[in-house]
């Protein structure tokens, strides 16, 4: 069973070891080691605070943190699930949350920036390509999908 939670700080080091863990093992694939570290160096447990103050962040848990995805109006940002947890719906099941979010707060549609990594995973759950962009992370994709 998967709980959603909001993102409390005491979750910032569970948190950040996900998202190293998913940069280190999954991400290295498509991006050169250089990315990587910029990535890790980016995400540390007091980075993911400050983006829980700005952002609604959110937690998946079955036994223990597994996943995580935060939202700013209708911007998907920072979704990762443990690479030992990949494939088993838990990114679904966040994304889906927030989407129903939005929807409450009256959006129509959702944009995320998905690194090369995550691009198939958000067109697999219905989100079209809008453009390509070189960002300080590398190659990022814009997609969106209208909402219900």
């Amino acid at each position: 069973m998967v709980t959603i939670r909001r993102f409390d700080n005491a979750d910032a080091h569970a948190v950040a070891g996900i998202i190293e863990r998913c940069l280190r093992e999954v991400n290295s694939r498509d991006y050169p080691s250089e990315i990587i570290e910029r990535m890790c160096v980016h995400f540390t447990a007091q980075r993911v605070q400050e983006l829980a103050a700005q952002r609604q962040m959110f937690v998946a848990e079955t036994d223990g943190i597994t996943g995580t995805i935060s939202r700013a109006g209708n911007k998907v940002h920072s979704m990762f699930v443990h690479p030992t947890s990949a494939g088993r719906g838990i990114g679904r099941l966040l994304l889906r949350h927030i989407e129903a979010l939005a929807v409450t707060d009256g959006y129509d549609h959702m944009e995320t920036s998905a690194s090369i990594t995550a691009h198939d995973f958000y067109r697999r759950l219905g989100y079209v390509d809008v453009r390509s962009i070189e960002t300080d992370f590398g190659l990022n994709h814009i997609l969106r999908r209208d909402l219900p």
